[in-house]
């Protein structure tokens, strides 16, 4: 781990990421005592002080902090100013001055992707990146010829170890938690492949729509927004080799691996939709063919998982809230248990993380009684009930890694171009979008490439109350 930034540099210091999740992180980091160094925000209204300081209050307001607060009265205090246009260089001059006297800083791009290039010009203009650290947010590019440009612009001024790529679902306590789970017991591992496994799933789906940001979402659709990033980010953790240790270097380079043995996609491996009243949605086009629905299926051609299919589906507008990933084992050899009526249900690995944190392990036991009767039981770890609390915030956990320089969650260059280089024919050659209705589960066209079974993999989730 590397020495911790003794400042931080907010570019967008006014903008809606910032006012949603990146002042509740800084407080909350400012209550654990992990950050408690000054706060340089930058944007380009001409606000002054008081007037950020009065919204970095209404956004700890808003997050449910009082007041009275002694970790946001310290954040307060601890918070600069710079106005400026993000190029125009006397906005860097400003920049430096307010800097002269700090160690190492972290200029985290909570602006434009378009502008992040420039932005990295103008802090090495002005000798600003020799030992700064430089955080930025998705989209990480729309394909892949526009992320590669992206990694080359910000390659010309930064170092790749300097540069610290989010994707805040890694930063999900229950995602690491895979990790955990594959890696710390023995149990697992040695069933953790295609001898064993017979399928794998991932569910994220979502029960509302894009809620006023259609403009958004018809620049990027659910391929863009959840799968290329997000999703497969879950799919490294699943399926990669066991690192050699747990430094980022070691474990990105196993995630790297995965990606590349996927096999190569068709637009036969997908399938599109789009919620009944998404062209209706502020900002989105009435002949809109963006997708806000995705069905998926593929293989990972490595020694470990060939011939073992995985499926993803993800879309908005759906019948219930659910992330999660379920491992499904194959079924015993034979029916052993003659009195034993039906077909007995698989044993499932479940790591869900929304709408509650668990992992499920579901197996059968013999009903009470004269006849040997199967019943399916979970063997569960809830984490609220039974591990007593919650760890940080996505946002704060990422914030407080890139502040010391802690590399595990963020995705290294080639990796993003390796994800879009799985997408990359989708994107070239996508498949019409089929209409489904708000409160389903999707177009009825999905179930030609989704498990057949598929509902009864996904159990349904109770949500543990706070």
């Amino acid at each position: 781990m590397s020495a911790k930034a003794d400042c931080l540099v907010l570019f967008g210091a006014t903008g809606d990421l910032a006012y949603k999740k990146l002042y509740p992180a800084l407080h909350a980091l400012q209550q654990r005592g992990k950050l408690d160094i000054p706060i340089v925000g930058i944007a380009r209204e001409g606000w002054t002080l008081a007037k950020l300081r009065d919204r970095i209050r209404a956004s700890l307001t808003a997050s449910g902090v009082p007041d009275e607060d002694e970790a946001a009265s310290a954040l307060l205090h601890n918070i600069r100013y710079v106005h400026g246009e993000y190029n125009d260089p006397a906005t860097f001059t400003l920049l430096a001055e307010a800097v002269k006297d700090v160690r190492m800083s972290v200029f985290y791009l909570a602006i434009p992707p378009a502008l992040f290039g420039e932005v990295a010009a103008g802090l090495a203009h002005h000798d600003l990146t020799a030992t700064a650290r430089v955080v930025v947010e998705k989209p990480l590019g729309r394909d892949l010829q526009s992320a590669e440009e992206l990694n080359r612009a910000l390659a010309a001024e930064l170092h790749e170890d300097q540069i610290f790529r989010i994707d805040h679902f890694l930063g999900y306590e229950q995602v690491q938690n895979i990790l955990v789970a594959r890696f710390g017991n023995t149990i697992l591992e040695p069933i953790w492949n295609r001898r064993y496994v017979r399928r794998v799933h991932i569910e994220m789906s979502e029960s509302f729509g894009v809620e006023g940001r259609g403009s958004f979402y018809e620049t990027v659709g659910c391929l863009r927004d959840v799968v290329q990033n997000h999703l497969l980010q879950l799919v490294c953790m699943l399926a990669m080799e066991p690192p050699i240790s747990m430094d980022a270097t070691a474990i990105t380079e196993e995630k790297i691996k995965v990606l590349r043995a996927i096999r190569p996609l068709t637009p036969n491996d997908l399938v599109r939709g789009q919620y009944d009243g998404y062209r209706k949605e502020p900002g989105v086009d009435p002949a809109s063919d963006v997708e806000t629905y995705c069905a998926l299926q593929f293989e990972i051609d490595s020694w470990r998982w060939a011939g073992v299919p995985f499926t993803i589906r993800a879309g908005k507008a759906m019948s219930r809230t659910v992330t999660e990933a379920v491992v499904e084992y194959v079924q015993p050899p034979r029916q052993l248990f003659e009195e034993a009526d039906g077909v007995i249900e698989p044993n499932r690995m479940r790591f869900r993380m929304k709408p509650d944190d668990l992992i499920q392990l579901s197996m059968q036991v013999k009903q009470p009684g004269d006849r040997v009767l199967m019943e399916t039981v979970d063997l569960s770890v809830h984490y609220a009930e039974q591990l007593g609390q919650a760890g940080p915030a996505a946002y704060e956990r990422l914030l407080g890694d890139a502040i010391v320089g802690e590399r595990r969650l963020f995705a290294r260059g080639d990796m993003v171009e390796e994800a879009w280089r799985v997408v990359q024919p989708l994107l070239d050659s996508p498949p019409p979008v089929e209409p489904y209705f708000q409160g389903t589960m999707g177009p009825p066209g999905a179930q030609r490439v989704l498990p057949p079974d598929l509902t009864e993999m996904l159990s349904e989730p109770r949500v543990i109350p706070s």
